[in-house]
């Protein structure tokens, strides 16, 4: 059982960490709360609303409108420019060009890489290649980010700074960070911090 009795309550605006070792059920508990897995039990609810009834439409409508996603491998598409990849989910939602070149310049620019729109993901080094991925997530001004473990493929000092970014991001906009971590230095940046172990919260 990957998770076992977890009752969590994260209040809008909040950068919560949720500390603990691989296999602790930390990447569950965030697919779980981007509809990505299914709960065998329990109930879950989004801005006081139960999802024990959504259907798989209702789930990627959530993905699509309210949660930005980042992960410890990227995830950019290696065929697309930087501009692109950060564009994708304004595309999504069928957003004017011209709305979507202005907003993805500007959040380029809040994460330092104006100067990389042109280039793809191969000629990005790993720290500007998650900073992209942050923006990317960002970009679409969703309710709630979800963060696994960014850091986990990073040296210290650009996982300090991916952090950063990440409670800067959020200020800036507004948004509830949900962090999986199992690094005390990224914990430490966060509003509260839980341990989970053994698919438990401590």
């Amino acid at each position: 059982m990957a998770l076992r009795d977890v009752c969590l309550d994260i209040p809008r605006g909040e950068f919560c960490a949720l500390m603990g070792p691989s296999g602790s059920g930390k990447s569950t508990l965030l697919h779980l709360a981007a509809g990505l897995d299914n709960a065998t039990a329990g109930e879950i609810f989004l801005n006081g609303q139960s999802t024990k009834a959504f259907r798989d439409e209702e789930w990627t409508q959530w993905r699509r409108r309210d949660v930005g996603m980042v992960f410890q491998a990227f995830h950019l598409l290696p065929g697309l420019t930087i501009e692109e990849n950060v564009a994708l989910p304004l595309r999504l939602r069928g957003e004017p060009l011209a709305d979507i070149r202005t907003q993805v310049t500007d959040m380029l620019a809040l994460v330092g890489l104006s100067h990389r729109l042109g280039h793809r993901s191969q000629e990005l080094s790993g720290g500007e290649q998650q900073r992209v991925a942050i923006a990317r997530a960002f970009i679409h001004r969703p309710r709630l980010i979800l963060a696994d473990e960014p850091t986990g493929n990073l040296d210290g000092l650009t996982g300090e700074g991916i952090v950063s970014l990440l409670r800067q991001c959020a200020k800036e906009f507004g948004q509830t960070i949900l962090l999986a971590t199992h690094a005390l230095s990224a914990a430490q940046a966060a509003d509260r911090v839980l341990a989970i172990r053994d698919g438990q919260l401590e």
